[in-house]
């Protein structure tokens, strides 16, 4: 993971210990890490409409051609894509990286934080 010490500052100050954060960035770590989690501790046995919801939020605002080329894009939604496919869950770390690297590429071109609206349906 090339930008750790970014997301580790994301998370320790954007996501709160519950329930979702007031940040686009935020969420975004908080959904790749609460995503990480369930494949490789739980195997994926918790899976529910609350971490599709996580993947979409990723793919919703990662697949911004304002801070991607169209190859890194494509790499996203795979890795998304990866990652929605809960009967395998991706046990390995790279995807995860991959991800919070985009995110932390994407909060460079957005320069936040962005104070997000709450979704209703995001229980987890």
């Amino acid at each position: 993971m090339k930008y750790f010490e970014e997301a580790k500052y994301i998370w320790k100050n954007y996501v709160p210990k519950s329930g979702q954060a007031d940040t686009v960035e935020g969420e975004l770590i908080r959904a790749i890490e609460r995503l990480r989690y369930e494949a490789q501790n739980n195997g994926n046995c918790n899976w529910d409409e609350g971490f599709e919801l996580f993947c979409h939020y990723l793919w919703e605002v990662l697949n911004d051609e304002e801070t991607f080329d169209h190859n890194v894009l494509r790499e996203i939604k795979m890795d998304v894509d990866t990652l929605l496919n809960f009967d395998a869950p991706y046990l390995d770390d790279d995807v995860y990286d991959r991800i919070s690297d985009h995110i932390i590429e994407w909060t460079f071109t957005h320069k936040g934080p962005i104070k997000r609206e709450k979704d209703p349906k995001q229980y987890r």
